[in-house]
């Protein structure tokens, strides 16, 4: 099964109660690159959240939350994870 956004959507979602989630599949462009499969999907991610559960934990701890979530995905072949938490969530996002 491929590894999509609406995946990681859904599991963050359900383990991490977010206020504020985005997930956005970027393995197109790093089609070449480590890591990257020759479908240009499902390898590299950019997620971008807010949850009460970080509240009073470092940035550390934070993103081990967001990699222990998802380490069904990391195992089935996701390389790379960019994880932003946002405290005041904007829409524009470059």
């Amino acid at each position: 099964m491929p590894i999509t956004a609406d995946l990681l959507q859904a599991r963050l979602q359900d383990q991490l109660s977010p206020t504020f989630l985005e997930v956005f599949d970027e393995s197109a462009a790093h089609a070449g690159h480590l890591g990257a499969n020759d479908t240009g999907q499902g390898t590299h991610f950019r997620v971008r959240l807010s949850s009460p559960q970080f509240t009073g934990m470092s940035r550390v701890a934070r993103h081990r939350l967001v990699y222990d979530a998802l380490q069904t995905y990391i195992d089935q072949g996701l390389h790379a994870l960019a994880i932003e938490v946002v405290e005041t969530p904007s829409r524009d996002f470059s």
